[in-house]
C-alpha cells in the first residue's frame, strides 16, 4: 500500500527550484496577455478620454449609437448635435465614440 505513494515521491535531488518551477509560465502567461491585451486597451482608454476631454463646438463627431453630427453645445454632461437642418439632439458626452478625422493616436506616433 505504500509503494505507489513513494513512487510519487520524486527523487531526492530534484534541483532546489522547488515550487518557482511552476510560476515560470504563469509569469510567462500574465506578460503575454499584458502586452497583447490589456497594455494596448489602456491606451485605448487614455485616447479616448483625451478626445473627449478636446472636444469643441463645430467638431463632427460620431456617437456609439451610429449618429453622425456636429456639435452645437458642449458642458460636463452633455453634448448638443445638429444631425440635420433644424434637428438638435442631446447625448451623453461619454456616449461620443469618434471625432470624424481626429488625428490623436496618429500625432502620438509620430
Amino acid at each position: 500500500m505504500l509503494a505507489p505513494t513513494l513512487a510519487y515521491a520524486g527523487a531526492a535531488g530534484d534541483g532546489g527550484f522547488g515550487g518557482y518551477q511552476a510560476l515560470v509560465p504563469l509569469l510567462l502567461m500574465f506578460a503575454v496577455f499584458y502586452f497583447i491585451l490589456i497594455r494596448p486597451q489602456q491606451k485605448k482608454q487614455k485616447s479616448h478620454r483625451e478626445m473627449l476631454q478636446n472636444l469643441k463646438t463645430g467638431d463632427q463627431i460620431i456617437t456609439s449609437g451610429g449618429l453622425y453630427g456636429t456639435i452645437v453645445d458642449i458642458n460636463e454632461q452633455k453634448v448638443t448635435l445638429r444631425i440635420a437642418d433644424n434637428v438638435k439632439v442631446e447625448v451623453g458626452r461619454s456616449f461620443v465614440a469618434s471625432r470624424v478625422g481626429w488625428e490623436g493616436e496618429k500625432k502620438k506616433k509620430d
